[in-house]
């Protein structure tokens, strides 16, 4: 990809050829592939970077609040590396800020060989024409050009977004938000791009939220249904309606353990009444849960909404840090997953319905070749989620690849997902993908397993087509 910003330092031609093959005749195939799709817009089906960003459109804060505080895959491996998160909170271009910067600045030669120390020296390049390696002797320096930069009209959020060419961006957000922000960028003429709202109902489907007799009330409230299991269901798809309407494509459910049950309409209303008086047992909140899904993709079914399900992270693993950090903080780990038998009953009953569309994401890598693969080999509505979380990296994603390709082949995948709260290293992320589907499909070229116009349809449609398709839009 060019460079993102005028100013930006030239890169050499090692640099263009980063995470291409080693070897030169593949890697110049890679590099003819890569080519064609570099300055592509971004489609970004998934992200968490806030509608408030764009439509307030502030200069960002300081180097620390933008590059380090708003982004945990850097500060959980800076806390692994023995910094205390109090020295990382936002610091609005204090002297504590400076000091999280020049933390960041000593501990730089441990991101080395990591996704977000990929990341960060390609935002530094491209975004800030910084190409000298971060470290103690200039972490000054470095934090007063890009606190220089951050004061420009060109590093304003919106600016940046014309800039990065994101066509799409869909954000990540509650039911119960009035998406004023969402109708504000689609009613202004000055801002052209297409800001997505997503419906993400978790905390209103988890009978173990501590929050959830309080959240489940306020829908009632909110919609004016009435506080039964039917209301219950009609106040969500009420909700659902309300995002549609704003531009929603797709609702995102997180969860630890997926097991989806059919529980009956009159057990999933006695549970439901039980939930909300907190008096649910474990066991029941898990079978609620699970047909709480269940009801999500019939709702799928009937509305459109693309229905993303990506379970396998057991949430802030760390009691102690949790409760005096909060959540996304860093201290969410993968746990083994399996959806083969426990999505069953979703797919028995949706699966072949025309228009449903199901992404199934995983932290588990191993469940790629062994489930999701195949279901997605067979089942019109399943689609294969890009590498997530700990699994968007250069060496992950290129296992990815292999293990799904020869099963479901190149269109059954959703498209390169970013899934970041990071909106600077957003090209950074789409730009590793591009750069590592050439890789792959120049190995194919080389081996005679794929023609050379067949593997440039197919990166284009990886990068464009796909994600569009899949995320109907």
């Amino acid at each position: 990809m060019t460079d993102v910003l005028m100013g930006a330092t030239a890169t050499s031609a090692a640099s263009d050829d980063r995470l291409l093959p080693v070897d030169a005749g593949t890697r110049a195939i890679a590099r003819d592939l890569y080519e064609t799709v570099a300055d592509l817009p971004i489609v970004s089906p998934h992200s968490h970077v806030p509608a408030s960003l764009l439509r307030q459109d502030r200069a960002f804060e300081d180097p620390t609040e933008l590059l380090i505080s708003s982004d945990h895959y850097v500060t959980r491996l800076l806390h692994a590396n023995g910094v205390d998160y109090d020295d990382l909170r936002p610091t609005d271009g204090s002297a504590a800020g400076r000091r999280a910067w020049r933390l960041l600045a000593e501990h730089w030669h441990e991101f080395a060989g990591t996704a977000s120390g990929y990341w960060l020296e390609r935002t530094f390049e491209r975004v800030f024409g910084i190409g000298e390696d971060l470290a103690a002797g200039n972490a000054d320096r470095i934090y007063e050009a890009i606190e220089e930069r951050l004061g420009e009209t060109a590093f304003r959020p919106r600016a940046l977004f014309h800039t990065f060419r994101i066509d799409v961006l869909a954000t990540t957000d509650d039911p119960l938000d009035d998406l004023a922000d969402h109708a504000a960028l689609r009613d202004d003429p000055t801002f052209t791009g297409r800001v997505l709202p997503t419906f993400r109902p978790d905390r209103y489907l988890d009978p173990e939220s501590p929050t959830f007799p309080a959240d489940v009330a306020r829908l009632h409230e909110a919609t004016g249904e009435p506080a039964t299991f039917d209301g219950y269901l009609a106040a969500l798809a009420a909700r659902r309606a309300h995002f549609i309407a704003n531009g929603a494509v797709s609702a995102d459910h997180g969860i630890a353990d997926l097991r989806i049950v059919d529980l009956g309409t009159d057990t999933a209303a006695r549970l439901y009444d039980r939930a909300r008086s907190g008096s649910l047992s474990a066991e029941d909140a898990h079978a609620f849960r699970g047909h709480m899904l269940l009801e999500m993709g019939r709702m799928s079914a009937r509305d459109g909404l693309v229905m993303t399900i990506h379970p396998g992270v057991r949430r802030n693993h760390n009691t102690a840090t949790f409760e005096r950090h909060g959540a996304d903080t860093g201290h969410d780990i993968p746990i083994a997953t399996h959806f083969t038998d426990e999505i069953r009953p979703l797919l028995d009953e949706v699966g072949l319905v025309d228009g449903m569309h199901l992404v199934l994401f995983s932290v588990d890598e191993t469940v790629y070749s062994r489930e999701i693969a195949p279901l997605a080999g067979f089942y019109p509505s399943v689609y294969i989620g890009a590498p997530w979380w700990f699994l968007d990296a250069p060496d992950a994603g290129m296992r990815f690849r292999s293990a799904v390709t020869e099963t479901a082949g190149f269109y059954r995948h959703s498209g390169f997902i970013d899934d970041t709260r990071a909106f600077l290293s957003i090209p950074a992320r789409h730009d590793m993908s591009r750069r590592l589907d050439a890789a792959f499909l120049a190995r194919l070229v080389a081996e005679g397993r794929v023609r050379p116009a067949a593997a440039e349809r197919i990166i284009h449609d990886l990068t464009d087509t796909m994600p569009r398709k899949v995320f109907k839009l």
